[in-house]
């Protein structure tokens, strides 16, 4: 399988720049896989979809404020610091990527805030553009972790092209995101309202939750032609045991099971036991799916309109079929669909 096959021209007025007034507001494509069909319809009807006993699958992750600017000792440069993963909370040391990263080396230092209230050291080289750095502060921990908040920003994606607002705080996250750890959203579960997640728990309709934390793979382009060829990211995940009881569930009773986003299809792929069924699991997955790929677990998929040539657009044309999806695209572009983090949604069945 090859890189260009999913390259694919997108217009910028396509890629939403902002979030729907309602999270539930969005227009949602509803795809058959069997019969080969489109439909054109409303979030909300996604309640019409599923029934009693199915199990749409949830990722909690939270994102946190990965994006900060410092200033470079002597010269003043501004230097944009991308926190990644913490290494060591003690040592306060962190995976960032620099930007620019030419400008930066090893013991280099960065000043954030008017009177340097806090300082970070680069310590080491990782990739070409990432960096170990270790935060100083002089105070305890409680206002270190403050500080972060403070001079760090919600790590809106570049390709939406404007700056980061204040309602990006919120809207920029799952209203059901809890474990922070991720430097990018989960989109597709972005399109849930408490309105429909009440109205689903009436239903009947489960929603387990699960856990994978986006890193740097979300910002590492695939660079190679031939995707076997292709090493990505290893991301923490975790599937627990209340999760794993009602998918489960869901799956000895034969009902749906729904992956919402393709994060949760990766952590349920990577779950999975002899027998299909899934295990409770804690650990790291560099899990990548594209075509062809036989999914065991989930029957059905919740993404968003992917960017071309994205990893995403890859595990939604493995699970839709790849001829399908682009026959998908081509609809969804003519019908002026959103894509992106704050686009429209589509469902997979």
């Amino acid at each position: 399988m090859k890189l260009s096959e999913f390259k694919f021209e997108l217009p910028s007025s396509l890629i939403a720049a902002q979030p729907l007034p309602n999270r539930d507001d969005s227009r949602m494509m509803v795809i058959n896989r069997k019969t080969q069909t489109i439909e054109h319809r409303q979030f909300r009807d996604i309640l019409d979809l599923f029934g009693e006993g199915d199990s749409l699958v949830l990722n909690n992750s939270k994102v946190f404020r990965a994006r900060m600017y410092g200033n470079k000792e002597k010269t003043g440069a501004m230097i944009e610091v991308f926190l990644l993963r913490e290494l060591n909370a003690s040592m306060r040391m962190w995976d960032a990527l620099v930007d620019p990263a030419r400008k930066i080396r090893v013991g280099n230092k960065l000043y954030f805030g008017e009177n340097d209230e806090l300082i970070a050291e680069v310590v080491d080289n990782t990739t070409s553009r990432g960096r170990t750095i270790r935060f100083i502060f002089d105070g305890d921990d409680e206002g270190y972790r403050k500080a972060l908040t403070t001079f760090g920003e919600t790590p809106l994606p570049k390709e939406m092209g404007r700056d980061v607002q204040p309602e990006d705080e919120e809207r920029y996250q799952t209203i059901f995101a809890k474990r922070i750890g991720a430097v990018a959203a989960p989109t597709a579960g972005m399109h849930f309202s408490r309105a429909v997640l009440k109205r689903m728990e009436l239903k009947g309709i489960e929603t387990p939750e699960i856990t994978l934390h986006v890193g740097l793979g979300v910002f590492k382009p695939v660079e190679v032609e031939d995707l076997t060829k292709h090493k990505p990211e290893s991301e923490f995940f975790e599937v627990d045991e209340t999760a794993a009881q009602v998918i489960n569930r869901s799956l000895m009773n034969n009902h749906r099971v729904c992956a919402v986003g393709t994060t949760t299809l990766r952590a349920l792929e990577a779950s999975m036991s002899a027998g299909r069924k899934v295990k409770p699991t804690t650990g790291w997955t560099d899990k990548f799916m594209f075509p062809p790929h036989n999914f065991l677990l989930a029957d059905s998929l919740l993404t968003n309109f992917q960017l071309p040539e994205s990893t995403s657009l890859m595990i939604a044309s493995s699970f839709a079929g790849q001829e399908f999806l682009r026959e998908v695209y081509r609809v969804a572009i003519s019908e002026k669909y959103r894509f992106f983090a704050y686009g429209d949604a589509l469902l997979i069945l």
